[in-house]
């Protein structure tokens, strides 16, 4: 499996999505699923994922699907 297809399945994961309903135009609350609590399910997901911890500003700014990749980025996650 590739980072990107770990990437995804952590939304689907993390807010109950179907693999066609995750796309880069999700955000923070843009959604039903991503409210507080589906944001935490989320992050949980990605770091299980990845075996990484998520600080918490990242955690704060992690916003959308493409400021998701920005995040990981800096965990030398390469998508």
């Amino acid at each position: 499996m590739t980072n990107l297809e770990k990437y995804n399945n952590a939304f689907v994961e993390g807010l109950e999505l179907s693999i066609d309903e995750v796309n880069e135009s999700l955000t923070y609350q843009g959604i039903t699923n991503w409210d507080s609590v589906g944001h935490m399910a989320l992050v949980a997901a990605l770091e299980d994922s990845f075996d990484i911890m998520l600080d918490t500003e990242d955690i704060i700014d992690f916003s959308s699907y493409e400021k998701g990749k920005e995040i990981l980025a800096k965990y030398d996650v390469v998508l």
